[in-house]
């Protein structure tokens, strides 16, 4: 890794310290896709080397992909809020595809959003950011130092918006994200609807996936394993394993080898 590339992931580390985790949000546990599955993140032995590359466009079989959310969530618990971070931008796009076609892991990610008695939250407004692989954001943030490279401005790469259904779900195609000092591998999302107050939080996906991935994707291991695991991220280490626990993806890996990331959060206004 060259010196200039760890030198602006510690930059994004030292941007990102003194943000404070509040309880506003609840996530309702458990996948529902089948546990027996080989492919299914309840099973610690998953292979890295079955997962696609190429972006988004791997994903060729994206029309059978199981539905995430077939079983409505028994119970609501609570998850910690953060503040948004210095890597947001002003910018609301509305599309599914939020790669602008770069290379990466291909993700479909599903949310399904609900209010406190687990009833489906329909017509929010679902706001996602992340970084691509490299571990760098894209557009016009507050602050530059988001930016592992400046010309990477110009583009939103790994951000877009999307409505819930009638279900309470919305979907995002994008790439497995990248990791810089300091920050476990996250996804950060907003929700707005009607009057209620803006949550904002973040998601993180299980560590064997993350491990694995970053040590034999052809497309990530040339970045080496991440410095900070879910236990030590200096925005979630002071919550309990079972607090971190509901912040957590459910993950499957599909017959394209594209991954399949889903939760279920409860908002409160």
């Amino acid at each position: 890794m060259t010196a200039q590339l760890m030198h602006r992931r510690d930059l994004l580390r030292r941007l990102c310290y003194g943000l404070v985790a509040m309880p506003v949000l609840h996530a309702c546990g458990g996948s529902d896709l089948d546990v027996e599955s080989p492919f299914d993140s309840a099973n610690p032995d998953i292979p890295a080397d079955g997962w696609a590359s190429g972006g988004t466009a791997a994903m060729i079989a994206k029309a059978s992909y199981p539905d995430p959310f077939t079983a409505t969530p028994a119970s609501c618990l609570l998850v910690a809020s953060t503040t948004q971070g210095p890597c947001t931008t002003a910018t609301d796009l509305a599309r599914e595809d939020i790669s602008e076609g770069l290379t990466g892991l291909p993700v479909r990610l599903a949310l399904r959003v609900v209010t406190t008695r687990c009833a489906p939250l329909v017509g929010a407004t679902i706001k996602i950011w992340h970084t691509n692989l490299e571990g760098s954001y894209s557009g016009q943030t507050p602050n530059p130092m988001c930016l592992l490279d400046q010309a990477y401005g110009a583009g939103n790469f790994m951000r877009g918006t999307q409505i819930t259904d009638a279900n309470g779900v919305a979907y995002f195609d994008t790439c497995f994200p990248g990791w810089y000092g300091g920050r476990a591998i996250h996804i950060h999302f907003q929700i707005k609807s009607g009057n209620m107050s803006t949550i904002v939080s973040q998601l993180f996906f299980p560590e064997s996936i993350t491990a694995g991935i970053f040590a034999s994707h052809p497309e990530y291991s040339r970045f080496g394993q991440p410095d900070t695991s879910n236990a030590s991220d200096n925005i979630v280490s002071g919550l309990s394993a079972t607090e971190r626990g509901r912040m957590i993806f459910d993950v499957a890996r599909m017959s394209d080898g594209a991954m399949l990331a889903s939760k279920t959060v409860t908002v409160t206004a």
